[in-house]
């Protein structure tokens, strides 16, 4: 018998392509040493990888690195899919990005080379099919993170935010590693479909708890999961706005097709089921109630990211009920999750680019008194953020976030899990106030200049900082990167069920 694997290249082709636009990127930095170039060549490799993925995507499931019949790389539809929304976001964070680099303090080489890295995580996330990949695959989306999140110099906030995201983020890892580490003494197997098998052979070996239990708390730490949440808004508040929305969206969807792939295929059902559907209530109903005393921009809306990780995480819940393990049911769970995530980060992304242009280049969020009258000054900038608001809201015409609930609630009553439902259209409710309020905040009248428009407790503008709202300039690739998040937006609340689709595969 051999031992010597056959590697199928086209199946590892979007990943060569991440890798290589982060090896292309240094290049272009070291040899040509211009900051136009040196962007262009990420956006190119960017969009390479996107298109790359959906050729491979659609050819069918490929698997390479096999050992009989498990697979360390599996790249199939819903691979195809996550890849080419991480190619969306990192192109979309790319032009928000512009005003940052464009002049400014920031190392545009190493910010793109940081991009691309942590985009190829994200690339060979979805399509891991063993627990060392996928957490060497999450650790690399993550991992150019800290560096990014500390770039806006001179700022304490940032300083701060980076430590934060840095610790929290290694306790995660040493906790998920324990966990794995914990399932191989216990079954002897790595590759999540053997795991499956092998726990639901022997589901009483007296490790199983302790190592499904530690595994799914780490990398709920990674999706911002009460309780372990408390790093995330500190951390978006403090980092650069375009890489907050990276935070906000491509961060987050590593966290839940990770946490996706192993509850899946690897870890039983009955035992993760409880513990998603307590983890889901807590999440969505403290996220939305501290949002609802935020005055700072990005804090709202990272309290928001964290009840929508509610939402995300809420049909998996589903799976505590015998109901919503059975057949069709729980293949319907499983989409549901990954369809709400794509929903969710676009829309998100939206919402941040609309921000960026409101905002000064290198400024933070600003508080929510800062973008009183924004729409009224600039109309289709402000259309766009109060499109993004009532579509994370759930509320026509913000189509995409009001299909994305649907599919949320009726996968949870075909599971049988009509409370948690219930619980859902309640949180849905409480985040109307905090959402309408900001979107209303854009189309405010001025006031007095005594208002004092930040809440006792909560933190000022840094000193030093731009404050206000942008020049009525906005710079073009920020002004592409909105218009193109919104668009796209806008085509998935038309066309849900191609999203639904290709989430089902």
């Amino acid at each position: 018998m051999s031992v010597v694997q056959s590697v199928d290249n086209v199946a590892l082709l979007p990943a060569y392509l991440a890798a290589g636009t982060a090896v292309l990127v240094l290049l272009a930095d070291l040899l040509v040493g211009r900051a136009g170039a040196t962007v262009a060549v990420a956006g190119a490799g960017v969009v390479a990888t996107g298109v790359g993925a959906v050729v491979v995507g659609v050819a069918g499931t490929r698997r390479t690195f096999c050992a009989g019949a498990d697979c360390s790389w599996v790249f199939d539809g819903r691979a195809a899919l996550i890849a080419g929304v991480f190619a969306l976001l990192t192109l979309g964070v790319l032009g928000l990005s512009g005003p940052l680099l464009r002049g400014g303090p920031t190392p545009v080489g190493e910010y793109c080379f940081l991009l691309a890295c942590s985009m190829t995580g994200g690339v060979v996330l979805g399509a891991a099919g063993d627990l060392i990949t996928l957490i060497v695959a999450l650790e690399t989306l993550t991992l150019p993170l800290y560096v990014l999140v500390g770039l806006r110099r001179g700022s304490l906030a940032s300083a701060e935010a980076a430590v934060t995201f840095f610790v929290v983020s290694v306790v995660a890892t040493t906790v998920t590693l324990l966990g794995a580490a914990l399932l191989y003494a216990a079954t002897g197997g790595l590759h999540l479909d053997r795991l499956g098998g092998l726990l639901a052979e022997a589901p009483d070996l007296p490790l199983i708890p302790a190592a499904v239990a530690l595994v799914v708390l780490g990398l709920a730490f990674k999706v911002a999961a009460v309780p372990f949440h408390a790093w995330a808004p500190a951390t978006y508040d403090g980092a650069p706005l375009p890489v907050a929305a990276y935070l906000s969206t491509a961060s987050k969807l590593g966290g839940v097709v990770a946490l996706l792939a192993v509850v899946q295929r690897a870890l039983p059902a009955e035992v993760t089921g409880p513990v998603l559907a307590l983890l889901a209530v807590l999440t969505m109903t403290v996220g939305n109630l501290v949002a609802l005393r935020q005055r700072r921009t990005v804090r709202l809306l990272a309290w928001s990211s964290v009840a929508q990780a509610g939402y995300i995480l809420a049909p998996l819940g589903a799976l505590a009920l015998a109901a919503g393990r059975a057949g069709e049911v729980r293949a319907g769970v499983y989409a549901a999750t990954v369809a709400y995530a794509v929903f969710f980060v676009v829309v998100e992304l939206a919402a941040f680019a609309a921000l960026v242009a409101l905002r000064p280049p290198g400024a933070d969020g600003g508080t929510v008194a800062d973008l009183r009258g924004a729409a009224r000054r600039r109309p289709w900038v402000g259309a766009a953020l109060a499109l993004a608001l009532v579509g994370l809201a759930g509320l026509p015409p913000g189509l995409a976030g009001l299909f994305a609930k649907v599919t949320v609630v009726r996968a949870l009553l075909d599971g049988g899990a009509g409370w948690l439902a219930l619980v859902v259209a309640v949180n849905a409710v409480l985040g109307l106030a905090y959402y309408l309020r900001l979107a209303a905040t854009l189309y405010a009248g001025p006031v007095p200049p005594s208002t004092n428009p930040a809440s006792a407790g909560e933190p000022t503008v840094p000193a030093g900082e731009p404050a206000g709202v942008a020049p009525d300039r906005v710079a073009w690739p920020v002004t592409v990167a909105l218009a193109g998040a919104t668009a796209l937006a806008v085509v998935i609340g038309v066309v849900p069920q191609v999203v639904l689709d290709l989430a089902a595969r």
